[in-house]
């Protein structure tokens, strides 16, 4: 039963979809703040409304642009993903290569491929003899 769970959580695709799902809920942070403090005071400003705060950014029309909890709401972020890469990610790569699957890596390189001397069709198999769009014999 134990080795069912280790199995279940340990499935490429279920992996997968929960990194997914930390990478989006962290740029949500990072969305909603750039929207709180940098584009909702830029709307108020154009509007006349008018609150004051204090913090690095500065004011337009009575409306402080926060530019200093956007940074931080950036730093936050970039801390986050690198957690999320150094706890997540790099162990299950580890794990994943020690039976022989690539997991979060480079995709597999395109199989090789030869030219045809007659038509110039740059597509063809490596273990071709024929080419597949003039029939002409491909050495």
């Amino acid at each position: 039963m134990i080795q069912g769970f280790k199995n279940f959580l340990l499935r490429g695709d279920l992996i997968i979809i929960a990194v997914g799902l930390v990478v989006a809920l962290a740029f949500n942070s990072l969305v909603t703040a750039f929207t709180n403090d940098v584009i909702t005071p830029l709307i108020n400003a154009l509007a006349g409304s008018g609150l004051n705060h204090q913090g690095v950014g500065f004011s337009v029309n009575g409306q402080f642009i926060n530019i200093g909890e956007f940074i931080s709401a950036v730093i936050y972020f970039v801390i986050y993903m690198a957690v999320v890469y150094y706890a997540l990610v790099v162990p299950y790569r580890t794990y994943m290569a020690r039976g022989g699957t690539t997991v979060f890596g480079a995709p597999e390189p395109p199989p090789a491929t030869k030219s045809c001397p007659e038509c110039l069709s740059s597509d063809l198999p490596a273990a071709a003899t024929k080419c597949l769009h003039c029939a002409s014999v491909v050495a």
